[in-house]
């Protein structure tokens, strides 16, 4: 007999076979990363906690980051404090952890205690040293007081009561009239007005000035070593007058009173 009959549909319906030679095959197995165990883990980590407590005692529970000594500089200027009335002033606590050290509150106690101390810089000087680096305040005028003269600086603070005028520095003599003038400006604005134009003065002019005389604020007057005598009117515009001061001085050398209250338009008397 004849054996089946297979259509050419059965055929077609037929996949060919796989020989293998191109056909991709199954995907290879993942490859999973290795990673370290927890056995390690916990090991770095207990590793990390002990060097931070380490790092914590040793800064504040050990004796060796202690504060031993507090030294005192200047940073230029004059040099009336006395070192260890510096560091009375300052109160570091000796023995205290270095990284406790409260900088902040150290400046505030210098500051308040002295006032002639401009400012203070508080550094700690690993591993157990504190440095205090101290700007004294440097009188611009003296202001006559019963009992001595007033130093104040440039920025118009009163800091010290010496008993004797300091070579060099000029008085400043508050003649004030009462009026309009004062009600608007006050005694403090008018000082801290007078202080500015000493302040604005040319190096040469500042060095004769001995006196300067307020009547209010738009009349303050320089009175020099040698006599002369230079009407500065109010403390507006202080750089355009102390260059039209230095100008009409080189230009009329023999006068004796001289005006800038209005710097654009100068004037000198000879008499």
């Amino acid at each position: 007999m004849a054996g089946p009959v297979r259509t050419a549909e059965r055929d077609e319906e037929r996949e060919p076979l796989d020989t293998g030679s191109g056909a991709p095959g199954p995907p290879p197995p993942t490859r999973r990363s290795r990673r370290p165990g927890r056995g390690l883990l916990v090991a770095l980590l207990v590793l990390g906690v002990a060097a931070g407590g380490f790092g914590v005692w040793a800064l504040y529970g050990s004796q060796w980051l202690r504060v031993e000594k507090v030294s005192v500089d200047w940073t230029g200027g004059p040099r009336q404090l006395e070192r260890a009335e510096i560091q009375e002033a300052a109160a570091v606590p000796l023995g205290a952890p270095m990284a406790a050290l409260d900088k902040g509150a150290v400046r505030q106690r210098v500051l308040e205690t002295l006032p002639r101390a401009g400012d203070v810089e508080v550094v700690r000087a690993w591993p157990n040293g504190v440095g205090l680096k101290v700007t004294e305040r440097e009188a611009e005028v003296l202001v006559p007081d019963p009992e001595g003269f007033i130093e104040v600086d440039p920025e118009g603070v009163a800091f010290a009561l010496v008993p004797d005028a300091i070579e060099g520095v000029p008085l400043l003599e508050m003649e004030l009239d009462s009026g309009a003038g004062l009600r608007r400006f006050g005694e403090d604005r008018i000082r801290l007005g007078a202080v500015g134009v000493v302040s604005s003065l040319p190096a040469d002019v500042r060095e004769q000035t001995e006196v300067v005389r307020v009547r209010s604020w738009d009349a303050v007057l320089l009175e020099l070593a040698d006599g002369r005598t230079v009407l500065w009117g109010s403390p507006d515009e202080p750089e355009a007058k102390a260059t039209a001061l230095t100008a009409v001085m080189k230009a009329v050398p023999e006068a004796r009173h001289f005006d800038v209250t209005v710097p654009s338009s100068p004037a000198a008397e000879s008499g």
